[in-house]
């Protein structure tokens, strides 16, 4: 009988596909996604289903729009009962494992994950939530243009520590379980923090790139009162009058970022080998995808928490198992159709197995090059700090339509548009179009009965984060275990019997 396959989860944190090789990028240097993607489906038109860490990573975890279970923000936990893919994988014999970020908020840092073997990079906390009661405020944790004007070249960072330290636990993982005796198939995700800003990166991958070949933003500049609603406020909050961007200053946080990609892309390669080294390759599902992108200096605009294309587009591959080339999916996919497509794809009967509805779609019949059937569209979701109101997009083949509560909507072609350059929504053609986005819209998201949620989630937060924040503090951050009276030998039993256990060999 042949063993269920492997599956490794690999993850980058802010990462908009434009930047990357196998999607036209012309010089980024990734060599090593590059070889996933020779052998990959190649998804062009996936999505986060909310452009930022928490809800985007709950969308994916559950299967579901991340409003669905009550995750609207960064301040956002949900219930331990939702199941995720990892309570599905683990349940049907599967091993559970996580390096790197997770970013879920509360008490429950596992989320149907058996292991995780390093601590997060974000606050578990419910601090960074979003006050919809004070539309004005600027939020403490509201980004700033400081990593814009810093970008450039930093010996070391922390968030360079910490990816250094997930790809050597998922390493060292690797190789444990290659030497134990546990015959559970596994799924390993190993989840990056870069090329989130700041955007610095080390000597050695800055000099990856000359200076002078860094490409500058397609759309330049955009004033203020020329942007959408959500837009200004975007720009009235982290645009404070502190810093002046110039040219250089784009050039040299975009350098950044590209090294950023590029030490993913090596850390990466560091997981591969040992996967090969361990012999554990052929039988092993390759996944990479992103939470959200990064607009960095597109329009004027910067980070995420928009619904333009370089903000909520993210890169997708799934590489099985003796895969040979590549194929393109222009389909219309997101994050939330990973939860069945891991099902699909490593469990008898698949996403048989829900024990709810959900509604994310299995990929795996677009990955093999079967549209039969598939609706092509999918949605996404902006219900947190930067607007006052819902926010939502639909987008079905080449049109997306965004809906803005109390707010100017808009409607691109993408086929023709795909800068998003041209808003349709006060076309007179296009009248009857934007009418039935409208209707479907208010279907879809009960807009009074959402809003009345997310109020009351925020200022549940707001209570709970100060209780939490006085007196003694009592964070809920995930803190790993590492038994060392397990690792290495102790002394008791047979050390030579011990040492053998601790090769890896394979007969030549």
């Amino acid at each position: 009988m042949a063993r269920p396959m492997n599956v490794l989860f690999l993850m980058a944190d802010q990462l908009a596909p434009h930047f990357l090789p196998a999607y036209g990028h012309k010089v980024v240097k990734t060599p090593r996604l590059d070889a996933i993607a020779a052998d990959s489906a190649i998804f062009d038109a996936h999505y986060s289903n909310s452009p930022l860490c928490v809800p985007a990573r709950a969308g994916l975890m559950t299967g579901q729009l991340p409003s669905r279970v009550g995750v609207f923000d960064s301040g956002c936990d949900y219930e331990f009962s939702v199941p995720t893919f990892a309570h599905y994988l683990r349940a049907n014999g599967y091993v559970t494992v996580q390096s790197g970020k997770a970013h879920n908020i509360g008490a429950d840092q596992l989320h149907g994950l058996e292991k995780r073997l390093t601590m997060d990079i974000c606050p578990a906390d419910n601090c960074w939530y979003g006050i919809w009661d004070e539309p004005d405020r600027t939020l403490d944790w509201f980004h700033t243009l400081k990593n814009v004007v810093n970008g450039g070249v930093a010996e070391r960072a922390s968030q360079q520590d910490h990816d250094y330290d997930a790809a050597h636990a998922a390493e060292r993982w690797i190789y444990d379980y290659a030497r134990g005796n546990d015959e559970r198939p596994f799924m390993l995700k190993v989840s990056f923090t870069h090329p989130h800003d700041p955007y610095v990166t080390p000597p050695a991958y800055w000099d990856r790139y000359r200076h002078d070949e860094i490409d500058m933003p397609i759309t330049t500049f955009i004033a203020p009162q020329e942007r959408d609603a959500h837009g200004q406020w975007l720009y009235s909050h982290y645009d404070r009058g502190e810093y002046e961007v110039t040219d250089e200053d784009i050039r040299t946080s975009r350098h950044g970022y590209y090294g950023s990609i590029a030490l993913v892309d090596d850390l990466i390669g560091k997981v591969l080998d040992a996967l090969k080294a361990a012999r554990l390759d052929e039988n092993t599902a390759i996944v990479f995808t992103a939470d959200h992108g990064d607009m960095l200096g597109e329009r004027g605009s910067w980070y995420k928490m928009s619904f333009y294309e370089q903000a909520c587009r993210v890169p997708l591959m799934i590489s099985l198992p003796g895969q040979k080339g590549s194929r393109r999916i222009s389909q219309c996919t997101s994050l939330m159709d990973l939860m069945p497509t891991l099902l699909d794809m490593t469990l008898e009967g698949g996403a048989d197995n829900l024990v709810e509805p959900i509604d994310g779609r299995s990929l795996m019949s677009l990955a093999a090059g079967d549209a039969t059937g598939w609706a092509d569209e999918t949605a996404s979701e902006i219900f947190f700090e930067g607007v006052r109101a819902p926010g939502m997009l639909i987008r079905r083949g080449t049109r997306k339509f965004v809906h803005w509560e109390g707010g100017p909507c808009s409607l691109f072609d993408l086929a023709v548009d795909p800068h998003e350059h041209n808003n349709l929504v006060n076309d007179p053609d296009c009248a009857g179009e934007v009418a039935a986005f409208e209707t479907e819209v208010r279907q879809r998201w009960p807009l009074e009965e959402l809003t009345e949620r997310i109020l009351l989630k925020q200022r549940r937060n707001a209570l709970v984060f100060k209780a939490l924040m006085s007196g003694d503090v009592t964070p809920l951050d995930f803190q790993p275990h590492d038994d060392a009276s397990k690792r290495y030998y102790r002394g008791y039993g047979n050390w030579h019997e011990a040492e053998a256990r601790d090769f890896l060999r394979f007969d030549q």
